[in-house]
C-alpha cells in the first residue's frame, strides 16, 4: 500500500540548496516512518534521514547537519531540505516508508515502497 513519488531534483551548483518532495498515493504518509536515502553509481543505497509517524527525526552521519526533513500532512508529502550541496551529494534520491521502530537506523532494507527516485546532480 505505500507508494511514494519523489520530486524536486535538479541540477545545483556547489553550495546551493533544494527541496525534495515525496508525495504519497493511496494511504496517509502520516501513519508511517517515511525515510530519505540516496544512491551514487557503483554505491550503495544510503539512509540520510526519517521522521517517524510521530515526528521523531533522525539522521545520517554523513549529513552533518546540512539536510531537513519535515512533513506536511495536508499534502500528505515529506520533503527533505538539502543545503550546502556538494558534488559528492550527486546522487539519485529516493523516499520509503517503515513502521516506526525502523526510522531511527535509516536501514533502506526495512522500507519499502520505493519511488523511481529523483536525481540530484551537483555541479557548477
Amino acid at each position: 500500500q505505500l507508494e511514494l513519488e519523489e520530486s524536486g531534483g535538479g541540477l545545483v551548483p556547489p553550495g546551493g540548496s533544494l527541496t525534495l518532495a515525496c508525495e504519497g498515493s493511496g494511504f496517509t504518509l502520516d501513519a508511517f516512518a517515511i525515510g530519505w536515502f540516496r544512491q551514487a553509481p557503483g554505491k550503495e543505497r544510503e539512509g540520510l534521514a526519517c521522521i517517524s509517524s510521530t515526528d521523531d527525526i533522525y539522521y545520517g552521519d554523513s549529513v552533518k547537519g546540512r539536510f531537513t526533513i519535515f512533513r506536511d500532512n495536508a499534502k500528505n508529502t515529506v520533503y527533505l531540505e538539502i543545503t550546502h550541496l556538494k558534488p559528492e551529494d550527486t546522487a539519485v534520491y529516493y523516499c520509503a516508508g517503515a513502521g516506526d521502530y525502523y526510522c531511527k537506523a535509516i536501514g533502506p532494507r526495512e522500507f519499502r515502497g520505493w519511488g523511481q527516485g529523483t536525481q540530484v546532480t551537483v555541479s557548477s
